[in-house]
């Protein structure tokens, strides 16, 4: 997604969630100013497989965490949407790369940066303290943001951690993406929200309107980049990804 393309996104969601673009980009200079003697990574820094797996935080994700496992996921790069790290840590999984407002466990996604998983730290007019708090202790980070990209600070597109996850792997050059725990419905996760007391809860007003972006976000990238997306989850049909199997994974990886 080019930028021209995002900022109408962009401009949309700001109207609809009345966001403070000023905000944003208090945000993403302080993330800026943090990692400018940090030798930050760049997309080029980092690269992928072919074959890419993306985990959200729905409803579906340990069961397609387990699921893969049945068939392995060595030959997959696997990165993960903030609080998902957590539930592939509790099956033995670090992911390569933890695309993260750092909202989600926190000890989970440092655990995950001090095994090796690149950290794709994104600023937004809300997390401005936890910027603060949290980069000084991570490695290996990428910074993005939703505004006006800075010296390093890049912008592919995107707006939940999900579908941000999506816009990176195609920047990054897959070619097959497949799309786990991303269910786009009306419940959320503990790994969504680390402070619900249940494994599951109702995704509140503005929870279910982000989710709606992710996915018609997801719905563009499947009509307009030149990308295979597939999706795991049994969650809500999503136009443009066909649903796969995990039989089918295997075939397909295989060719």
């Amino acid at each position: 997604m080019n930028l021209d393309v995002w900022f109408s996104w962009y401009k949309e969601i700001l109207e609809e969630f009345s966001f403070d673009r000023e905000m944003d980009e208090k945000s993403a200079e302080m993330l800026r100013k943090l990692l400018q003697d940090r030798n930050s990574l760049s997309p080029q820094d980092i690269s992928v497989k072919s074959d890419t797996i993306i985990f959200g935080a729905g409803p579906s994700l340990k069961r397609n965490i387990k699921e893969l496992n049945t068939i392995g996921i060595d030959n997959f790069t696997l990165i993960c949407a903030d609080g998902a790290v957590t539930a592939l840590l509790e099956e033995g999984i670090t992911p390569d790369i933890v695309v993260t407002d750092l909202d989600g466990k926190i000890s989970d996604i440092i655990d995950s940066n001090r095994n090796g998983a690149v950290m794709v730290v994104h600023a937004h007019g809300n997390n401005i303290e936890n910027i603060k708090k949290y980069v000084p202790v991570l490695d290996n980070i990428l910074a993005t943001t939703q505004s006006n990209p800075l010296k390093n600070v890049y912008n592919f597109g995107g707006f939940t951690d999900g579908d941000r996850c999506l816009f990176l792997a195609i920047k990054l050059g897959a070619k097959n993406i497949f799309l786990a725990g991303m269910d786009f419905g009306k419940i959320i996760t503990r790994y969504s929200r680390p402070d619900i007391t249940s494994n599951e809860g109702k995704a509140d007003n503005i929870k279910e309107m982000k989710l709606k972006y992710a996915k018609k976000l997801v719905e563009w990238a499947a009509e307009n980049e030149n990308i295979n997306i597939f999706n795991l989850s049994n969650g809500e049909k999503v136009s443009g990804v066909p649903d796969i199997s995990f039989s089918e994974i295997h075939n397909l990886t295989q060719q």
